[in-house]
């Protein structure tokens, strides 16, 4: 059973910081893509960053230049640093990872339960 973890969630004024990080455990074979996506109250789930296992990124275009995801692949580890945070990046954020449970089955994505970032003065 895979199990993801997520931390680094909290309240922060604008123009800080935060990181985010999810874990991925339990038994599988491989991860594929993680990502992050963030939904704020009223709107749809978006996603925020997203990297693969070669370590390509994307981002959406409100977090460019202020966001930076990466991976530990020996940590099975996906994090999110957030740096000059504002109000409209308050939201529940939610990892997102594509994992091989075997070499015989194909892909299934995992979501965590999310953390709540909220970015107020």
């Amino acid at each position: 059973q895979v199990q993801l973890v997520e931390s680094g969630g909290g309240l922060v004024q604008p123009g800080g910081s935060l990181r985010l990080s999810c874990a991925a455990s339990g038994s599988f074979f491989s991860i594929n893509a993680m990502g992050w996506y963030r939904q704020a109250p009223g709107k749809q789930r978006e996603l925020v960053a997203g990297i693969n296992s070669d370590g390509i990124t994307n981002y959406a275009d409100s977090v460019k230049g202020r966001f930076t995801i990466s991976r530990d692949n020996a940590k099975n580890t996906v994090y999110l640093q957030m740096d000059s945070l504002k109000p409209e990046d308050t939201a529940v954020y939610y990892c997102n990872t594509e994992i091989v449970i075997n070499r015989y089955t194909s892909p299934r994505t995992f979501w965590d339960q999310g953390t709540q970032v909220t970015v107020t003065s």
